[in-house]
């Protein structure tokens, strides 16, 4: 007689919540830059929140087809994609101008979810999806917002705020592939350092905001607040150098370096309106 195969596992609350908190910043962040850069309205504040659902609906999404459709993520795709339903579909009867966006966003869902299926996801390819696609979040809010009420412009300053944002995005993943996946690897290493010596200098050229504050009467000088710019590029890139150096002679925890890139991550986002100064 053949033994009754196992029940499949169901659904436990960790399978409906992300549980990496860096990536929660990551997809957010430029969504609530825009937000801010915006101005905040009833609709922008819709809008975050529809992506933070969708954000939700990835994560699920993409488990269960890594997992061949395994029974105990079935629940959290259906649930998360149900509540972006009911919440989306009258957020684009009302702004039916939001579809503009749809091809571009199909396209990185579609090759989200193919790197899930193929195991991937943790891929330069994937993860550059993944950064494209939150960091256009910011370009797609902004428009919404008080500042903007016909939403149909896309300003400058949102898309520079995404430019920022997909810059630093990837960068960050380069800096965790050589703390984690890629530890170790010199091309790896070489390829971070580089691209944040080239923000570093790029935000420099941009900004040039090593200067005395104009109209001390003491002679002092503090620092303009575009400075801030600067000193958020040079922390990403003494991370960059530094984190390596120090997981080569010791180990570093994986969650060490989730919450330095919190705290990168939320540097940034502070530090956006100096990195994308005219």
């Amino acid at each position: 007689m053949r033994p009754r195969a196992a029940n499949p596992r169901p659904s436990r609350v960790r399978d409906w919540i992300p549980d990496q908190p860096g990536a929660w910043v990551m997809a957010l962040a430029p969504a609530l830059a825009g937000f801010v850069a915006g101005g905040p309205t009833p609709y922008s504040v819709w809008l975050v929140v529809l992506w933070a659902l969708c954000y939700c609906v990835q994560f699920a999404a993409a488990r269960w087809l890594k997992s061949r459709f395994a029974r105990r993520y079935r629940m959290p795709v259906a649930d998360y994609g149900a509540a972006l339903a009911v919440l989306g579909v009258p957020f684009v009867v009302v702004n039916p101008g939001i579809l503009r966006w749809a091809p571009v966003y199909v396209v990185l869902a579609a090759l989200s979810f193919l790197a899930a299926w193929l195991r991937k996801e943790r891929s330069l390819w994937g993860n550059a999806v993944a950064v494209i696609a939150s960091s256009l979040m910011a370009t797609v809010v902004a428009p919404y917002g008080a500042h903007n009420p016909l939403h149909v412009m896309m300003p400058s300053t949102a898309v520079m705020i995404s430019a920022v944002f997909a810059v630093t995005q990837f960068g960050s993943v380069l800096f965790v592939k050589t703390m984690i996946r890629e530890r170790g690897s010199r091309a790896y290493l070489v390829a971070s350092i580089a691209w944040h010596a080239a923000l570093f200098a790029g935000v420099t050229w941009r900004i040039g905001s090593f200067l005395p504050a104009v109209g001390m009467d003491d002679g002092s000088w503090i620092p303009s607040p575009l400075m801030w710019g600067e000193l958020v590029s040079a922390w990403l890139l003494a991370r960059a150098i530094a984190l390596p150096w120090i997981g080569s002679r010791r180990r570093v925890r994986p969650v060490v370096v989730g919450m330095v890139e919190m705290v990168s991550s939320l540097l940034v986002f502070v530090a956006v309106p100096a990195m994308t100064a005219a």
